[in-house]
């Protein structure tokens, strides 16, 4: 069965055409500068990569072009559009309403829009993309809606409720949802797959670190906490985000600087986080080398993302009442041994026996990097969200 993976942006369309009988990615890319003048970049397996820079006024005119490469006589991987089972779209914002992804129809295009005020950044381009799909595919192609908050929807209420007035809170469904819900739920299913572990019968901490970064609790297959909060701009401090403040300090800095709400926002989200705290770079490959020239300031950004990662790992474990296996993903947590190990040093008091030698070097694969003797397992699992999302829209479909 092939299904078509989509995640649509403001003005872009990134794409994988999966096999999922066997797992193969048979092409994949991007539609980029949607409403602007419009580029494709087009790689299908085994073949040179295509770029196209024909204009994409909008998002229909951008899946179409998609739809065109994949069956072109020259870069094309399957015969005709038809091939296609099922269309599984990244959705950002369910709310409260799904717990798991579903077959798009006109109540769940409805949930979608009604969650634009909750993702205003995703939620429209995603509906946009679903319509766009719509339009261009044969009637009745299947199209399912992977919501990024689904997985954290176990979270028990004394985890996701804000101790706000409870009337503002249910007036505008103002709770912890969290986020990268498809990487945590894949990594996690992985990890104890990996372990030969039942997956209902461990507790494991997963830690995707990247520009965007959060943790996840998951205690005996379900997520107990999450990191992340209403927003994405919770928890651990990340590249332009500045993760968990004093909320005081919002109205102080509009008062004192004269900000507006909306440039509040855009400072806490954009300009903040290891770029604000550092003056370099939101990337952490920069941060690194500015730390290894002096950069005292640079320095500090690491330590801190190191230390507030580490008190997450710990509470998390204190939550669950124990844990059994920690794991690291996404850029930062599959590529950067020197991370890894100032998040796990100092936890041999929970049972972690660090593995300094297994850690070293290692990126983008699958490894214990724990010793045999610990008592916690720490693993890195490159995590797949493209592929989790194309199986979770085989399970439906089929």
């Amino acid at each position: 069965m092939k299904i078509l993976v989509i995640n649509c942006g403001s003005s872009s369309a990134k794409f994988q055409l999966f096999d999922v009988d066997t797992g193969a990615v048979l092409a994949k890319g991007n539609a980029e500068r949607i409403g602007i003048d419009g580029k494709l970049t087009y790689k299908p397996a085994g073949k040179d990569e295509f770029v196209s820079t024909e204009p994409m006024p909008d998002h229909k005119v951008a899946v179409q072009m998609i739809l065109n490469a994949l069956v072109d006589k020259d870069h094309g991987v399957i015969a005709d559009v038809s091939e296609i089972a099922a269309v599984g779209h990244r959705v950002l914002h369910a709310g409260m309403h799904y717990s798991e992804s579903v077959i798009v129809n006109e109540d769940v295009k409805k949930v979608i829009r009604q969650c634009f005020p909750l993702g205003p950044l995703h939620n429209p381009a995603n509906l946009i993309g679903i319509e766009a799909c719509e339009d261009v595919l044969p009637a009745g192609t299947p199209q399912v809606a992977v919501f990024d908050t689904a997985f954290h929807q176990t979270m028990p209420p004394k985890a996701y409720t804000y101790a706000l007035p409870y009337e503002l809170s249910e007036k505008y469904s103002i709770r912890r949802y969290g986020f990268h819900g498809t990487s945590h739920r894949y990594v996690s299913h992985r990890v104890a797959e990996f372990l030969g572990k039942d997956y209902n019968d461990i507790k494991i901490i997963t830690c995707h670190l990247g520009n965007g970064s959060s943790f996840a609790a998951v205690n005996h297959g379900k997520c107990q906490d999450t990191s992340m909060g209403l927003t994405p701009l919770a928890g651990i401090c990340m590249g332009t985000r500045t993760g968990d403040i004093d909320p005081a300090i919002v109205p102080f800095l509009m008062k004192n600087e004269n900000l507006s709400a909306d440039e509040v926002d855009t400072l806490l989200n954009k300009k903040s986080g290891v770029q604000g705290l550092s003056g370099v770079s939101s990337d952490f490959r920069d941060l690194e080398k500015a730390a290894k020239e002096g950069n005292d300031r640079a320095q500090l950004a690491l330590d801190m993302f190191a230390y507030q990662g580490k008190k997450i790992i710990g509470s998390y474990a204190a939550a669950m009442e124990g844990v059994d296996v920690i794991v690291f993903t996404a850029g930062i947590g599959e590529n950067t041994d020197h991370m890894r190990k100032a998040m796990c040093e100092g936890l041999e008091f929970m049972g972690v026996e660090f593995d300094d030698e297994a850690n070293a070097g290692l990126r983008g694969k699958e490894a214990i990097i724990s010793k045999p003797s610990s008592k916690v397992t720490v693993c890195v699992i490159p995590t797949n969200e493209e592929l989790a999302i194309a199986q979770e829209t085989e399970a439906l479909v089929r």
